[in-house]
């Protein structure tokens, strides 16, 4: 589907961009995918588009590099989709639109690392319960890139911090300033003065934020965190949950949120607005030690 542009746009990236992506399913497409919906029929039922419009768009996709198209069933045979590395680069753009219409659509136009509680973005956080967090990796402080969910525990409690520093002077200018930016040191230090009461629970605890993973490690080490932090400076689990986020000194920061995952990747239990960090680490060991006793309760049965 091409756009059509002025004189001069063959060298205009922004027009030459817009020919691949300016077209709103074309992107609600690309959201779907990255949140692990890559089946036809599941595309076309969750968007609501003609099944026409969705094949044109999926072939446009696939002839611009942006999806993979490969078989998971031979008889009949059938597709499912794929981001390619040039369509996990279009992340930060979808990151972006969801970030600029909670801040000017949905919001206030103000910079804020938390929300209302009866805002729509609050809403649309929270009905992240029962949904599935797609596997993706996520490079971590220390060694290899990591799932986020870890697989030897029934359940996984992932919080989002916007950031943390090991020297508090790494913060950026007006940090202090920004509505709930502030508590990510405390709140990972609660969370590791709390990881026995997690581990005997039943969770592990994994903490997220867009930092650099040198940044992460030199921070862990200097608090002695017993846990992974893992970094979404990719943006990858960002949009495959559509976490809210806001910016500061040019770069994106996850607000503060907190998921209780379980083993089989499902979204069981989500705390967001976060306004007091330790309360909220109460809550999310209390929602765990509720969740394990259901299950015990079902397998006695």
């Amino acid at each position: 589907m091409a756009l059509r542009t002025g004189p001069g746009d063959d060298h205009c990236a922004v027009a030459q961009a817009l020919g691949v992506v300016g077209d709103a399913w074309t992107l609600l497409v690309v959201r779907d995918v990255a949140r692990g919906v890559r089946r036809f029929d599941a595309l076309q039922s969750g968007l609501g588009v003609s099944r026409k419009v969705l094949a044109e768009r999926l072939r446009l996709l696939v002839a611009a590099g942006v999806l993979d198209r490969a078989p998971y069933q031979e008889r009949p045979l059938r597709h499912e989709y794929r981001l390619t590395p040039r369509g996990r680069a279009l992340l930060p753009v979808l990151i972006a639109l969801q970030d600029w219409g909670d801040t000017w659509i949905l919001g206030e136009g103000e910079t804020m690392a938390t929300t209302d509680e009866r805002s729509a973005e609050a809403e649309r956080v929270r009905a992240l319960r029962g949904t599935r967090l797609p596997e993706l990796l996520l490079p971590q402080a220390e060694g290899a890139p990591r799932d986020p969910v870890a697989g030897d525990a029934p359940f996984t409690v992932l919080y989002c911090f916007p950031a943390a520093f090991a020297d508090r002077s790494a913060y950026p200018p007006g940090w202090a300033a920004v509505p709930g930016a502030s508590g990510c040191t405390l709140e990972s230090c609660t969370y590791r003065d709390s990881l026995s009461a997690f581990h005997a629970a039943g969770a592990a605890v994994h903490g997220v934020s867009t930092q650099r993973p040198d940044e992460q490690r030199a921070f862990s080490a200097k608090e002695g965190l017993r846990f992974p932090l893992l970094s979404d400076a990719e943006g990858e689990l960002t949009a495959a949950l559509r976490l809210p986020t806001f910016r500061v000194a040019d770069t994106r920061r996850l607000k503060r949120l907190t998921l209780v995952v379980d083993r089989e990747r499902t979204v069981r239990e989500v705390f967001y607005p976060v306004t007091d960090v330790v309360a909220s680490v109460t809550a999310a060991l209390e929602a765990v030690r509720r969740l394990a006793d259901s299950a015990a309760e079902r397998l006695s049965d």
